[in-house]
Parts: structure tokens; C-alpha cells; sequence
């Protein structure tokens, strides 16, 4: 029978068993299990007695655990060891000519070769450098290109951000334009009406007047054509009289 995987068994050991993941900051109960702070608190949140333990079910009168900082630092260094074994290991490369390791870096052919490369015909006479310096150099352009790249991003974020501002502005803008077009309307509107109506009392006002004066020419010149015509009866009254007069004469 294949025996348990010594790994599985420490992880096993260093898992909550509420959460399942590793223990984050952990808490050992009377009974001597061991859980999350976060997780044994959600637990016995809505409980005010009978604290059991989530494992082994045994029950305490009272909300008592005590850090455990022994179990902390197991965890934390447990969890270095893992990711550091996860680790890609790095490969090593081989000329495929020689089946030597390339240990330099020909500058001319831009390409890893080994020392026997080096020192052939195909290679004598180009200039070569140390493997480990062309991959500092990459690095040092990788991480330029990262940072102009960091840049760029950054450029067009900020463009973005200017052209969203200037977007809103002109927004907000045609918006206060509209309100002061229809402030003008309105102003111009009641202008007009204010004014209608002032001509409209100013044609009353001048009709009363004419009015009036029609009025007043009637009253004047009623007597004076009433005595003007009382003028013209007698006259002829008179000149009837003196024509009668002559012709009894004659």
C-alpha cells in the first residue's frame, strides 16, 4: 500500500477546516483544535452560550480561545517553501552543434553560443560576450520597454481623462447656452407683450381723448349754432317783412 504524501499531510495539517485554506491569523480552542480568527468568530456569532468546537463538537460555556503564534509562523513559512518549489526552474541552454552549454553570446549572428563555437571558423572573429550580461541587458530593455509601455498607458489614460473633461465641459456648456437662449425667449416674450399692451392703453387712452373732444366741440358749438341759426330765422323774418312792405307801397 503506497504511503500518504508527506506534503498533502502537512498542508492538511496547516488548512482551517471551516475555510479550508491556510490558517490566517490562528486561534486554538480548550479543546486543542485550531481555526481561523475569522472563521471560529462568524461561527459563534450568533451564539451567547454553548460554544462548540466546528471539529470535534465539544461544547464550552464560555467564547475563550488564545492565539496561536507558534501555528502563524509554520503557516507563513510553509507557504514560502510552496511558492518557491512552484517555481519554473530555469532551463540551461545547450548548443545544438556542440551539445555544450552556451556560455556566450555572439554579437554578429545575435544568438547563444557555446566556447568551441567561439573558437571555430564560423565565430573567431565576431565579437561575444557573456551569456549572463546579454540577459542583464535584455532585462535592462525589457524593463525600459515595460516603462514605456507604463508610459504610454499612462499618456493615453490622461488623454482619455482630458478628452472625457472636455466632453463634459461642452456639455455642460450647450446645456447653460440652452437656458440662456430660453432666458432670452422669455425676456424677449414678455418685452413684446408688455409692450402690446402698453400700445393697446396708449389706442384707448387716445380714442378717450377723441372722444372727449368730440364732446367738448359738441357742447361748444351747439349754442353758438343754435343762436347762429336763431340769427339767420329773423333775418329773413325781417327781410320778408320789408319786401312785403314795398309792395304795399308800390
Amino acid at each position: 500500500m503506497a504511503s500518504a504524501n508527506p506534503a498533502k499531510m502537512l498542508l492538511g495539517e496547516l488548512a482551517c477546516s471551516v475555510c479550508l485554506d491556510y490558517f490566517k491569523d490562528p486561534v486554538c480552542l480548550d479543546c486543542g483544535h485550531n481555526f481561523c480568527h475569522a472563521c471560529i468568530t462568524q461561527c459563534w456569532e450568533a451564539l451567547s452560550t454553548n460554544f462548540h468546537c466546528p471539529e470535534c463538537r465539544e461544547t464550552f460555556s464560555q467564547r475563550n480561545f488564545k492565539p496561536n503564534r507558534q501555528l502563524r509562523n509554520i503557516v507563513e513559512a510553509s507557504r514560502k517553501l510552496t511558492l518557491e518549489s512552484t517555481k519554473e526552474p530555469e532551463v540551461e541552454r545547450v548548443c545544438e552543434k556542440h551539445k555544450r552549454a552556451s556560455d556566450v553570446f555572439c554579437q554578429v549572428e545575435e544568438m547563444p553560443i557555446c566556447m568551441v563555437c567561439h573558437v571555430s571558423q564560423d565565430h573567431r572573429e565576431h565579437t561575444v560576450v557573456p551569456i549572463e550580461e546579454t540577459a542583464e541587458d535584455y532585462k535592462v530593455r525589457n524593463h525600459g520597454t515595460k516603462e514605456l509601455e507604463t508610459e504610454k498607458q499612462k499618456i493615453v489614460s490622461e488623454f482619455q481623462q482630458l478628452s472625457q473633461f472636455l466632453k463634459e465641459q461642452e456639455r455642460l456648456l450647450l446645456a447653460q447656452l440652452e437656458e440662456l437662449n430660453k432666458e432670452i425667449e422669455k425676456r424677449r416674450d414678455e418685452y413684446v407683450a408688455k409692450l402690446s399692451e402698453e400700445l393697446s392703453s396708449f389706442s384707448s387712452l387716445i380714442s378717450e381723448m377723441e372722444e372727449k373732444c368730440q364732446l367738448i366741440c359738441r357742447m361748444i358749438l351747439s349754442p353758438m349754432l343754435h343762436c347762429f341759426n336763431q340769427l339767420l330765422t329773423v333775418r329773413e323774418k325781417d327781410e320778408n317783412v320789408g319786401s312785403r312792405s314795398s309792395y304795399t307801397f308800390l
